[in-house]
């Protein structure tokens, strides 16, 4: 018994943990109440009573040798962190700044159109991408040859083809005429899809945000008025904007609004075509066959309606002149807008 005590006190002495936590194990394991030391008192019972004093003597020695050397080993350990603590520096700082991602500029984009024209009284619709020919076309006077309806420009979903993915917001607008009455004053953002060819100046998905303003007497000046306000606050002060006569089913008169281009500033570049100008969106006074087929008095009430693309306005706003960028996720591209809130 005397050389197993012998042996654990050597043990005891030699130990030298890697770790903080292994010198809680090695406690456990030699003074807990299944450890080696207990071991060692229970058959401590069955020495001879002439042995009795010396053994004892030694196992006491034992378990005050196991007690200092735990405790010299947790307070090493203890020093050590703190030692460790102050090299690093002061704990309770506030750590270092992490690199922030931002809104992608479509979004960016989105949300300064909406929150301009929130500022005159306009409230946000949104509607589902997934709309049928109702709500798409023929509530908006589409006739039924109109090559909009051509597979040529709509995605129909073949089991069902009055069922389509939406070719613009316009739809958003039927339904809130549908569920509305006078007065009116929405712009209805969002995502649209229209089968054309990819290019620097198109592409198969873009977004849009369409406004539409019902009450009485509503005017095409003030559709002149209301568009060239928002050209004024989206561009600058020095933005001015050119209406051309066109054509639209679900209005009459219509018109394409151009506004001055920023990138080249008027001289002409490829993304105007040389012009000075870039078509941004179209407009014009809602079509009296469109407020009846909503249900909506034409004889008492008159409104307006103008569509614009996001991308469009994004590559004026940020000099952006391809405008494939926005869908092609190139960190490097995006990483431009870091500093854009």
């Amino acid at each position: 018994m005397i050389d197993r005590i012998n042996d654990l006190l050597k043990r005891v002495e030699e130990f030298s943990p890697k770790a903080a936590a292994e010198i809680e194990e090695f406690r456990i394991k030699i003074l807990g109440k299944k450890g080696e030391l207990n071991a060692l008192m229970e058959e401590f019972k069955t020495v001879a009573p002439e042995r009795k004093r010396e053994i004892g003597q030694r196992i006491n020695a034992l378990k005050v040798a196991a007690q200092e050397r735990i405790n010299a080993l947790k307070a090493a350990a203890q020093q050590a962190a703190e030692n460790s603590a102050a090299t690093v520096g002061d704990m309770t700082r506030p750590g270092s700044e992490e690199p922030l991602g931002t809104r992608h500029p479509i979004s960016l984009v989105r949300n300064q159109i909406v929150e301009i024209f929130s500022r005159m009284g306009y409230t946000v619709a949104e509607g589902p991408e997934i709309e049928d020919d109702w709500h798409v076309f023929s509530a908006l006077n589409f006739p039924p040859e109109h090559p909009a309806r051509d597979m040529q420009d709509t995605f129909f979903i073949e089991k069902n083809p009055d069922i389509l993915l939406r070719t613009h917001t316009s739809s958003i607008q039927v339904r809130a005429m549908e569920r509305s009455k006078p007065p009116i004053r929405i712009v209805c953002p969002g995502r649209v899809f229209r089968n054309e060819a990819i290019s620097y100046r198109a592409h198969c998905i873009f977004h849009q945000v369409e406004g539409l303003y019902i009450d009485e007497g509503v005017s095409f000046a003030d559709l002149k008025q209301s568009l060239l306000y928002f050209a004024k606050e989206m561009f600058g002060e020095n933005a001015s904007i050119r209406l051309r006569p066109s054509y639209f089913p679900f209005t009459e008169p219509s018109a394409e609004m151009d506004v001055s281009c920023n990138l080249c500033g008027g001289k002409g570049c490829n993304v105007c075509k040389g012009t000075g100008w870039l078509e941004i969106m179209g407009c014009g006074m809602v079509d009296p066959n469109v407020l009846e087929a909503n249900g909506i008095d034409s004889k008492k009430y008159s409104g307006f309606a103008f569509g614009m693309g996001v991308e469009r306005i994004a590559m004026l706003k940020y000099g952006v002149k391809d405008l494939r960028l926005y869908f092609e996720n190139d960190v490097r591209f995006l990483r431009q807008f870091e500093s854009v809130l």
